[in-house]
């Protein structure tokens, strides 16, 4: 029972960072507050808070750096405060600069992003408990403590499981392909519409996959550069390997699966194609299950024994080699043989190489030095929107009105949409915390309401991931718990956070809608070009292995792949956002999910062609000259008309190609390159349509 309930406990990385967390606050806070001094107690709580949220998924030593850089930020942050206090004026203008100056010293690495929110974030906190403070220097010292001691804490923790964080992220990465692969799997079978259902789901669900691609990524540059020596990196970088080509399978599409869902002759190998998805998704999760528990991974039987029948089922309906359902089960039997390999060592003494950003902390801190960079932007509205705030708390003496302040940092994003979204759950999230709170808070003694301030920093941090409006549930009760500790004044309080709350997010919003608003209308035909670009040069990428044979460290294709992945993600983002804009702003929305459609399916019959890139190793040269002439016409600088037409020319070209007696490979390369030159053909007939409108 105890190691069952354990192996569940390291499955949940959030449940082990909300325990970490709330274990190193009671360590400060209980002892402080059995001596009487809540002060002090609930400022080195607020520190570890700070100093948790801040935390970044780095090497150890990469850690070490953060953290000293974390103490000094947030020493001088809350010094400041400290210092300008008195001169309202001051404080101020040193709030929005110094907010600008973090926000892109943020931009420029995930090292450095937590670190400067958390700076922002202990500046705040140092503001509302200023009138509370017995002198001047207990803040600069007591906040940059208790991040200090957390992150302290941590590492010696993260020391005794160094790998822990990869593994983490690792586990992410293939959770993410669980999910992804078992919504495929509703396209087997499916109608047209259940289709465009289910694809504008995925679209969705690739942009989780993708991100969480580029921060394994980023995670594993971080433990390279601190050792590339080591076996067990070595063992992670294969993972991330094989996770990439698993990606690429699974997004890859192999004909329109309503036409197969519509054949008598493969209506059961289909439905087999959606079971077989559902084991790939339950063997990924359990992948995922092995790395965070450390138990032993094996392939399920059951994935090979359904890979096994969907080949069977295949050679009894004696269907011909070039026959898309072959295509299709080809790949997916390739993709249980790449969880078979997930038990393998890796073979290659060195690691494969990743990409990363080359340029020094000042290249990159520059190049967000234009109106034209959304940071900056970001950075700029952050600052006037916080300005605003402060000039209403001060103006009109609002009894706490730093909590506006506080309530635009975490309200404010980038984005109209998000904004929107945030600005729901904090209301919601603050009411429900203040109506919760109050009414426990009068029942406790002191020994209760410090238990239930701890209780509520644990399920504060186990739902922040999940579920922000629940989290913020949860961190309004822990404020109201802090506050009574302190003065007695926790349910006083609370009537002026809520107006405080109202106020800061509405102003949060008003400034998204209003200072600068970059409508997702206007940036779809920019982000249509983007996109087209990259899947072009994936296309050319998966041509040139056509041609050259298929290597172990293949860079240049791999960061063609994940380019064209995240240029189709930003499309389905756009649309996503779309949706929660103003309604003068969404009038093109049908539009926008029409082309967001195209793309990703163009994107998904170009990854099909790189599935199966290890088939060309005997390739004819009409392929690599059909795929030469598509790729031609895209790049060209033709009208889109004339694309159009020229396209057109090449998919018929390709179909009499197709009527001739071709050996069955070459055959099933040239149907792969059909789909991709058909949709092509689609999503320029849609954008030529479109094009005046948007």
């Amino acid at each position: 029972m105890y190691l069952r309930w354990k192996r569940n406990f390291w499955k949940h990385s959030d449940l082990l960072m909300a325990a970490k967390a709330t274990i190193v606050m009671a360590a400060v806070a209980i002892p402080l507050e059995i001596a009487g001094l809540s002060f002090f107690a609930v400022t080195l709580a607020l520190g570890v808070l700070a100093g948790a949220l801040s935390e970044t998924d780095d090497h150890p030593r990469g850690r070490i750096k953060s953290l000293i850089l974390k103490v000094l930020s947030f020493g001088i942050s809350s010094l400041s405060v400290e210092l300008l206090r008195p001169w309202p004026l001051l404080l101020g203008f040193g709030l929005g600069l110094s907010t600008i100056l973090f926000i892109l010293v943020g931009g420029t690495g995930e090292r450095y992003r937590g670190v400067t929110f958390g700076a922002i974030l202990i500046g705040i906190y140092a503001m509302i408990g200023a009138e509370i403070s017995p002198a001047w220097y207990w803040q600069p010292l007591l906040l940059p403590g208790g991040a200090l001691f957390y992150g302290v804490i941590s590492l010696i923790l993260l020391y005794y499981r160094p790998y822990r964080l990869l593994d983490e992220q690792l586990a992410r990465g293939f959770m993410a392909l669980s999910g992804y692969l078992d919504e495929k799997s509703s396209l087997f079978p499916s109608d047209k519409v259940q289709q465009k259902q289910i694809r504008g789901r995925l679209a969705l669900l690739n942009v989780q996959m993708v991100n969480t691609l580029e921060r394994i990524k980023e995670v594993l540059n971080s433990y390279r550069d601190a050792n590339d020596s080591d076996s067990q990196l070595a063992l992670r970088f294969h993972y991330f390997m094989i996770l990439q080509g698993l990606h690429e399978r699974a997004a890859s599409t192999h004909e329109r699966y309503d036409l197969l869902s519509n054949e008598v002759s493969s209506i059961e190998v289909v439905e087999l194609a959606g079971h077989t998805l559902h084991e790939l998704s339950h063997a990924a999760r359990k992948f995922a299950d092995s790395l965070l528990t450390g138990l032993r991974f094996s392939s399920p039987p059951s994935l090979k024994w359904i890979v096994d029948a969907l080949n069977v089922k295949v050679e009894q309906l004696n269907l011909e080699q070039t026959h898309p359902v072959r295509l299709l089960t080809g790949n997916l039997t390739r993709a249980g043989i790449s969880f078979q390999r997930l038990t393998e060592q890796p073979e290659q003494a060195v690691l494969p190489k990743l990409s990363r950003d080359e340029r020094s902390f000042w290249q990159r801190f520059r190049s967000q030095l234009s109106f034209q960079h959304p940071r900056f932007r970001y950075a700029i509205r952050l600052a006037l929107c916080f300005w605003i705030g402060f000039f209403i708390s001060e103006y009109f003496e609002i009894d706490k009105g730093e909590w506006i302040v506080l309530t635009i940092l975490f309200v404010l994003q980038p984005s109209y949409s998000a904004t929107r979204k945030r600005l729901f759950q904090r209301v919601l999230g603050t009411i429900t915390g203040i109506v919760a709170g109050v009414l426990i808070v009068k029942l406790l003694t002191l020994p209760g309401q410090v238990l239930l301030m701890l209780t509520s920093a644990f399920f504060f941090f186990a739902w922040l991931k999940r579920q922000y409006s629940v989290s913020v549930v949860f961190i309004t009760i822990f404020v109201l718990c802090a506050f009574n500790l302190i003065s007695s004044r926790g349910v006083p309080v609370m009537l002026p956070r809520l107006i405080d709350t109202i106020i800061g997010a509405f102003l949060a919003l008003g400034t998204v809608r209003f200072l600068w608003p970059q409508w997702q209308y206007k940036r779809l035909p920019g982000l249509l070009t983007g996109a087209l670009q990259k899947n072009i040069i994936y296309l050319r990428a998966i041509l040139s292995e056509y041609e050259k044979g298929t290597s172990d460290d293949n860079l240049e294709y791999r960061i063609a792949r994940r380019e064209a992945h995240q240029a189709d993600n930003s499309m389905a983002l756009a649309w996503q956002d779309m949706q929660a804009e103003p309604r003068k702003y969404r009038k093109f929305r049908q539009k926008a999910f029409k082309l967001t459609h195209l793309n990703h399916a163009l994107l998904s019959f170009v990854s099909a062609f790189g599935a199966h890139r290890e088939l060309g190793q005997s390739v004819n040269s009409r392929l690599l000259i059909m795929g030469q002439m598509v790729l031609e016409i895209f790049e060209s600088n033709s009208s889109l008309n004339k694309k159009t037409e020229e396209i057109s020319a090449v998919v018929q070209q390709i179909q009499e190609l197709l009527k001739e007696d071709l050996p069955p490979l070459e055959r099933q390369q040239l149907i792969l390159l059909y789909n991709i030159a058909d949709i092509g053909r689609q999503l320029l007939l849609e954008r030529n349509k479109r094009g005046e409108e948007l």
